[in-house]
């Protein structure tokens, strides 16, 4: 009874209430956290430690989505707790990717100073790896994201709390805490680090196979941290310039090929790096046209080159139909669509007409039916459940049931 909650859908709402965590699978997953802690040591403990905390902060992004603060409340309590015994371990005390966690923690329950302090001390007690550091580079990456997210304009972003952790990042030495100001100088010498970094690591060829994925890693966080540097001290279009330099560069054949197997060595070949920058990208152009004004095609193009590349990234997915749904011409998005996402898009611009048109007088809704979206949804799943995969997707059975219901 308590994987209730596999098979359900989200989307599909049980009454008022979302569905979440039942409380037996919820006790489950507890206990097998709390026996493998102790089979663990070393690296692999700090290793389900992350994981640990990951799947809490997963539960509190979770309140935030169903709108439940008393839920909120009490769940952040509980992740906190977990999070500080965490990182009273010995072997925790330094560790950068658990701090990172516990800071976004604080992030997410509204606590945006202590956020900062944690994010600070992290930040100075992690030495002077700067750029050479991914750990380093990754917390450096978040803070300033977030940070980014509270600006309301673009316009005197380079005094930025953002701009100031991007720059020291890029300086080596060790990190102060921001005191309200950035010096040009600083800005400038940064720059030129980025640069020369990128430029470094795009050149270079991994020897092992271990090595290539923390170098595909290290180069992600590295040109998401230059390029928000960039979009902070000199505008949108010098971040593009950099997403888009270094996708060519990954898209380009691995400088060495094995005879043998005919693979590809290099950083250069490595996919999940062109699809997390590619990700970065779509991210930042989503966020500028929310705090200014900025054509939506841009971002379209981007994001129906990515799908077509990623098609089962669900995050890119997820930002395209937002971007549809803003449009008044939804063609484009249904020439593109698989089914499963066709039917949602539709489903949603059906609830967006419905809501403008529905005026609420005490218990009676007037409302024009919107019959064109509703028979062209119906005719959407009788297409679906008639296409190969669609047959044996329960899915999209229930979603239909759903929907005539």
């Amino acid at each position: 009874s308590g994987f209730n909650t596999i098979g359900h859908m989200d989307t599909m709402l049980q009454g008022r209430h979302h569905i979440g965590h039942y409380k037996e699978g919820e006790e489950f997953i507890q206990n097998v956290f709390h026996v493998l802690f102790l089979l663990f040591s070393g690296k692999e403990k700090s290793n389900l430690s992350i994981c640990w905390l990951q799947y809490e902060i997963s539960k509190v992004v979770q309140c935030l989505q169903a709108k439940n603060k008393k839920k909120l409340k009490a769940q952040g309590r509980k992740s906190k707790k977990l999070a500080k015994n965490l990182l009273k371990a010995p072997e925790n005390r330094n560790h950068l990717s658990l701090w990172k966690l516990y800071a976004y923690l604080e992030w997410l329950l509204g606590n945006i100073d202590d956020a900062r302090k944690v994010f600070d001390t992290a930040l100075c007690t992690a030495g002077t790896g700067g750029l050479k550091s991914p750990q380093l580079c990754s917390l450096s990456l978040l803070y300033a994201q977030l940070e980014v997210e509270l600006l309301e304009s673009i316009e005197g972003a380079v005094m930025s709390r953002a701009v100031h952790i991007l720059t020291k990042l890029a300086e080596n030495g060790p990190y102060v805490p921001y005191s309200g100001q950035v010096l040009s100088v600083n800005v400038l010498k940064a720059r030129k680090t980025y640069e020369h970094a990128l430029q470094d690591y795009l050149s270079k060829t991994p020897v092992s196979d271990q090595d290539q994925v923390s170098d595909a890693n290290q180069l992600v966080n590295l040109v998401g941290c230059y390029a928000l540097f960039q979009y902070l001290t000199v505008g949108i279009d010098a971040a593009v310039l950099i997403y888009a330099h270094t996708s060519e560069k990954l898209e380009a054949p691995g400088p060495q090929t094995c005879e043998n197997t005919g693979e590809n060595f290099g950083i250069q070949n490595f996919p999940t790096a062109l699809e997390a920058v590619t990700l970065l990208h779509t991210n930042l152009l989503r966020f500028h046209m929310k705090i200014s004004v900025y054509p939506l095609n841009p971002l379209r193009e981007a994001l129906t080159e990515a799908l077509k590349r990623y098609p089962s990234n669900q995050s890119l997915w997820r930002s395209y139909i937002h971007t549809q749904r803003k449009s008044h011409s939804a063609s484009k998005a249904r020439r593109f669509f698989p089914w499963l996402f066709a039917i949602q898009a539709e489903q949603m611009r059906k609830k967006l007409t419905e809501n403008v048109q529905r005026a609420d007088v005490g218990e009676i809704h007037s409302t024009i039916p919107e019959t064109g979206l509703t028979n062209r949804i119906v005719a959407l799943f009788e297409h679906a459940v008639q296409s190969e995969n669609g047959t044996h997707c329960p899915l999209l059975w229930r979603m239909y049931l759903n929907f005539l219901v």
